[in-house]
């Protein structure tokens, strides 16, 4: 008997890969709801609580599980957190195409950066047998309950509570697949891939995939000709409080006051151009308010440069900056070079890691850098 989550599971598999897919039989016989009892949704500027209707948990979408340190599982419909999302359960079809730039295969020993909600886990633990799965997350509550629900499912790949950045047993794995963004490749990473092993990631602060093989010239691979976004990774509980605070930048007078060159937009939504901008400057924070006479940006740098750019429709901004650096007209240059080339050159660019962890992106005559975190 057909039982009304295996209907909706059906209809996931449907949508995210075909019925001539191996992946098929594994998403349509994996109970999504099973790893996602609860999750917050954003409604009306707060996060509200949910725990259904079933179908809900079988959409194509993200699920929102913890938002700064709590988690749905812990909350009551009363609770109003505040902060950033700190885990969620990937949407189905971005997770398979992670393990499609992966290339996994039978027999091969996979990581899986991120444990979640562990629903991805279960994928690979279904497909490809628990021993050669390990999973890891710096949370000690994801961590186990998700090994408890998999453990629930008959499924048992190896759940380690560890920070994905830090030591990992060397030449352990053939595949390593990220479902966290990191700053660079963690030097780690690349010594717990064996010869020929292959990772899959994305770059914190782009929209960027890369996937990189280990090879007896060295880490080679590309950006691939696709996007996708991911929480930044993390080393405790919640992120540090670097966000932009809109309101007070709001107020604040800019040492340098100025009209910039473009309108006005919501740039950590703007894929292409945020990509090429963090290549230019990385660890800018974005905000970004639109009210019914004006819309403004905001953006922020920990070493303390911060731009405020304020327009109406698509009128030049009025633009405040101050800091060391005028972070407004980086983007504007950024924007400069990215319409006089009419192409996105980080797309198919090819990407050697040093041991470091640090990116060098080669397209053509278009160079990049992306330095090894500190």
């Amino acid at each position: 008997m057909t039982t009304p989550w295996q209907v909706h599971a059906r209809s996931l598999a449907d949508e995210v890969t075909h019925p001539g897919s191996r992946w098929y039989p594994i998403v349509a016989g994996t109970p999504r709801h099973t790893f996602v009892p609860a999750w917050w949704t954003r409604s009306d500027g707060r996060w509200r609580l949910l725990r259904g209707p079933l179908a809900d948990v079988y959409t194509n979408r993200s699920l929102v599980t913890r938002v700064g340190t709590l988690h749905a599982d812990d909350a009551t419909e009363d609770d109003t957190p505040t902060g950033l999302p700190t885990s969620s359960s990937t949407h189905p079809g971005l997770v398979l195409t992670m393990y499609r730039y992966g290339q996994l295969g039978e027999g091969l020993d996979v990581l899986d950066v991120g444990t979640g909600s562990g629903y991805g886990a279960g994928l690979l633990a279904r497909r490809y047998g628990g021993e050669r799965v390990m999973t890891v997350d710096i949370d000690p509550y994801l961590v186990e309950a998700a090994a408890q629900r998999l453990e629930a499912l008959d499924l048992h790949p190896t759940a380690v509570v560890a920070d994905a950045t830090g030591p990992l047993p060397v030449g352990a794995f053939d595949r390593i697949v990220s479902m966290v963004s990191v700053p660079s490749i963690p030097p780690s990473w690349l010594d717990a891939l064996r010869p020929g092993g292959r990772l899959a990631t994305t770059i914190s602060g782009t929209w960027m995939i890369l996937t990189a093989t280990k090879t007896p010239a060295g880490i080679i691979g590309q950006v691939e000709r696709d996007w996708a976004g991911f929480m930044r990774i993390r080393s405790g509980p919640d992120y540090p409080p670097t966000d932009v605070d809109g309101g007070q930048l709001d107020e604040r007078e800019g040492e340098h006051v100025g009209t910039g060159r473009y309108p006005v937009l919501d740039v950590a939504d703007a894929w292409e151009l945020s990509t090429l901008f963090t290549l230019k400057a990385p660890g800018v924070r974005h905000s970004y308010h639109r009210e019914p006479n004006r819309h403004t940006a905001f953006m922020a740098h920990p070493d303390g440069s911060w731009a405020r750019a304020t327009a109406t429709g698509t009128e030049p901004p009025t633009v405040h900056q101050g800091g060391p650096r005028r972070l407004w007209d980086i983007l504007d240059d950024v924007r400069d070079d990215w319409l006089r080339r009419g192409w996105t050159p980080v797309l198919g660019a090819r990407a050697v890691i040093r041991d470091d962890g640090s990116i060098r992106l080669l397209y053509g005559d278009w160079r990049a850098t992306i330095p090894a975190a500190t």
